[in-house]
């Protein structure tokens, strides 16, 4: 008898036994469904805004070698190759839409204007993003590693278009330098959309120095120049200053919306930098990108900006971004552009440059004389 009970008794424990344990299961079960889910972090949006040949390709650089960013370098070139018989207005649209796409990983965008065959390489200066030249984009290079250009290009070239999309999720910041955009206006829908988290890196250059520049590679900057000012516009001698009073007042009027704003989604959103300031203090500025971007300003990039920075090479080539002597290639106008087109340029790029805070040459030994500090004395914080 008492054997029987004894069987009963543990009979009971054991299923008590196993309603709690079910009851236990249920009780956690419940909290886990009705407790807040853990936040994904959107990844941070950047936008290089600038133009033609002002350092945009060596500060989109900056953040290309950083390991935590996904970069690339003027998708929209891909958009006014495309749609060339427009103006620089009409593609506006076009552009905004295809860059809001990139920045959410959405690659079939490239549809519209590549092959259906196409693959990475088909993207404009694919080599320039580190993010493509290592894995999952390519297996030759370490996501940690500087990544030259050259380097990249011959080993990372035949990995298929698809990759480019698998990379960029992988990614806490993407970024993207843009030469494009002529008003900030039209990027206010990107600003406050809330499935992006977009800050504005504004790069302006001396116009003085952009026009030197730009007659050394005007051959490359023949159907961007007619899509900005028309092709009836860069004849004749003011075509090329034409170009720059297009370019200095979009840059007058991006500073403007973006540094007065008075919208709510712009602040905080908007840093103007001069490339002049990047080259004389390359550590700092670049340090200062950064904390904008909210990225981590590692030793080793420390060392890789200041290298580049302070090489042999003068950047002669559109597109060069290998070491040079960044200081001496930012100043060397002075030393080579008569000052008739001195004059010229000044004229055309007055407010732009009254507002950036570049000092205006008055005479020819002005321009011998003057130093760099005095150039661009104002506004220098």
């Amino acid at each position: 008898m008492m054997k029987s009970r004894s069987v009963q008794v543990l009979l009971i424990l054991a299923v008590l036994s196993v309603l709690s344990i079910i009851l236990i299961h249920f009780y956690f079960l419940s909290c886990s469904k009705n407790a807040p889910m853990e936040e994904k972090l959107s990844p941070v949006h950047i936008l290089i805004l600038s133009s033609w040949r002002s350092g945009s390709s060596f500060t989109g650089q900056i953040f290309s070698q950083h390991p935590s960013v996904f970069y690339l370098m003027e998708p929209a070139w891909h958009v006014w190759v495309a749609m060339y018989q427009n103006n620089a207005k009409v593609l506006h649209m076009a552009v905004r839409d295809l860059v809001r796409s990139v920045f959410l990983c959405d690659m079939s965008v490239f549809d519209a204007y590549m092959s259906r065959q196409k693959k990475k390489s088909d993207l404009f200066q694919w080599e320039t993003s580190r993010a493509l030249c290592s894995p999952p984009a390519c297996d030759s290079f370490s996501r940690s590693d500087i990544i030259p250009a050259g380097n990249c290009r011959t080993i990372c070239g035949k990995y298929p278009f698809s990759k480019v999309e698998e990379a960029c999720k992988t990614y806490s910041h993407i970024a993207i330098k843009e030469v494009r955009f002529l008003d900030l206006k039209v990027l206010y829908p990107l600003l406050s959309d809330p499935s992006l988290n977009l800050k504005i890196i504004h790069l302006v250059r001396d116009p003085r120095a952009v026009f030197r520049s730009r007659e050394n590679t005007m051959g490359d900057l023949k159907r961007d120049s007619n899509i900005i000012v028309g092709s009836q516009g860069t004849k004749g001698e003011m075509g090329p200053y034409n170009t720059m009073q297009v370019i200095c007042k979009s840059h007058v009027e991006i500073y403007k919306a973006g540094s007065q704003a008075t919208a709510s989604f712009l602040k905080d959103r908007y840093l103007l930098v001069r490339y002049e300031d990047i080259v004389r203090d390359p550590i700092a500025r670049a340090a200062q990108m950064y904390r904008f971007a909210e990225l981590h300003f590692t030793p080793e990039l420390q060392k890789w900006v200041y290298n580049i920075t302070h090489g042999k090479g003068q950047g002669a080539q559109a597109f060069d971004i290998g070491s040079r002597d960044a200081l001496g290639v930012s100043e060397a106008w002075r030393k080579t552009l008569p000052f008739q087109k001195i004059e010229k340029v000044q004229n055309v790029c007055k407010d732009a440059m009254d507002l950036l805070g570049y000092q205006l040459l008055q005479s020819k030994e002005e321009q011998k004389n003057m130093s760099l500090d005095l150039l661009f004395a104002q506004n220098s914080s």
